[in-house]
């Protein structure tokens, strides 16, 4: 039985925050922008972990497995760094990969900025969970996720995770019926 109350997981991957060197900014800029444009109720269950692929690949399981999270939300490690390992590791613990989500935020990105070509944010499908991957900096997780946001809830109701409705200027996308 899916929760009435959404949970989702917000991971910051970042070897300098995990340490305290610097703030996390793109775990609350998430936070942040899903308080702006989620109507339903949803609680977050927040990370903050260095970037290396067991600890990530062990969060992702956690907050699907056992924290039973209809979304997780990661921030961090998609560039083309050696220690940039976070599309590795949800590939590792999805059951599907979703590649459009990705597609659609590099577009959006590369209006914004040429580098954007060199991320490598996907998403992916494990159990009744949604992960997506954003950027790190805080700009991009907002149109990264303005772009994707439409489509996150009816993929969540596809594979049985909680009800998401959206508001605050955007709208998600559910087929009549659904």
């Amino acid at each position: 039985m899916v929760n009435a109350v959404a949970r989702i997981g917000i991971v910051t991957v970042s070897d300098r925050a995990s340490t305290g060197v610097y703030e996390d900014k793109g775990g609350p800029a998430i936070r942040e922008f899903l308080a702006a444009h989620l109507t339903s109720e949803w609680e977050p269950v927040a990370r903050v972990i260095g970037d290396d692929i067991d600890t990530i690949t062990r969060t992702l399981r956690d907050l699907a497995d056992l924290e039973h999270c209809s979304l997780i939300v990661t921030t961090g490690g998609t560039g083309p760094a050696p220690r940039d390992v976070t599309p590795e590791a949800t590939e590792q613990v999805c059951n599907k990969m979703m590649p459009g989500f990705g597609e659609l935020m590099r577009a959006v990105s590369l209006k914004v900025v040429p580098t954007a070509i060199l991320s490598r944010q996907t998403a992916g499908i494990r159990g009744s969970s949604l992960i997506v991957n954003l950027p790190g900096k805080p700009s991009s997780i907002a149109d990264c996720l303005t772009a994707v946001l439409p489509a996150i809830p009816y993929c969540v109701d596809l594979i049985g995770g909680a009800r998401l409705e959206v508001g605050g200027g955007l709208a998600a996308f559910r087929p009549k019926g659904a």
